[in-house]
């Protein structure tokens, strides 16, 4: 069964930057395409960046130029590196499959930005 662990949230002050990062065991992670969304409380989960097995890239027009997802296939793990941080990138991290997401979920990573 897969598992995946988010880490690297915190709180920064806007214009700041962070890099998450998210370990998948129980699967090959070499195969898939990997995608990290954000949810606020009381909204849907949103797909902010996804990359490719192939290591293409595609974001959401509001992470356009600020953040950047890549990963490693040897670590099993995708990064998302976010740069100049708004208050409204605030929300819980998570990563997973871009298209048929596993069910199971990991915990997210808490990412606040606030003066």
């Amino acid at each position: 069964q897969v598992q995946l662990v988010e880490s690297g949230g915190g709180l920064v002050q806007p214009g700041g930057s962070l890099r998450l990062a998210c370990v998948a065991s129980g699967t090959i992670f070499r195969i898939y395409a990997w995608a990290w969304y954000r949810q606020v409380p009381g909204k849907q989960r949103e797909l902010v960046a996804s990359i490719t097995h192939l290591g293409s890239t595609n974001y959401v027009d509001s992470v356009k130029g600020r953040f950047t997802i890549s990963r490693d296939n040897a670590e099993n793990t995708v990064y998302l590196q976010m740069n100049n941080l708004k208050s409204e990138d605030t929300a819980v991290y998570y990563c997973n499959r871009p298209s048929a997401p596993w069910n199971n979920w990991g915990q997210g990573t808490q990412v606040t930005v606030s003066s």
